[in-house]
């Protein structure tokens, strides 16, 4: 008997305000930055790439480049995609 596989695409369930917050929250105190440039990426495509890249006045292919698999935001780029999520970057203490 064949075992069927499905992909698994966190995106699709990152569906409230409360679950996008918790899951950057876990990717930032994993604290490795592909980690966290993978969290932002999934959440942008759970709330649409071009609406994300138009709210954080950054051209789609931009925002694509930022969040690719090499990809390395700026300080800049980073805290104008967390703007777009109504969120900010902050500093706590380790």
């Amino acid at each position: 008997m064949a075992i069927e596989l499905t992909t698994y695409d966190v995106a699709e369930h990152l569906d409230s305000e409360e679950e996008i917050r918790l899951y950057l929250e876990a990717a930032f105190e994993d604290g490795d930055p592909k980690v966290i440039t993978n969290a932002i990426g999934n959440v942008a495509k759970a709330r649409g790439m071009s609406e994300v890249a138009k709210s954080a006045g950054i051209s789609r292919a931009g925002l694509y480049r930022a969040l690719g698999e090499n990809g390395n935001p700026s300080l800049e780029t980073l805290s104008a995609i967390l703007h777009s999520f109504g969120m900010r970057l902050a500093v706590a203490a380790a």
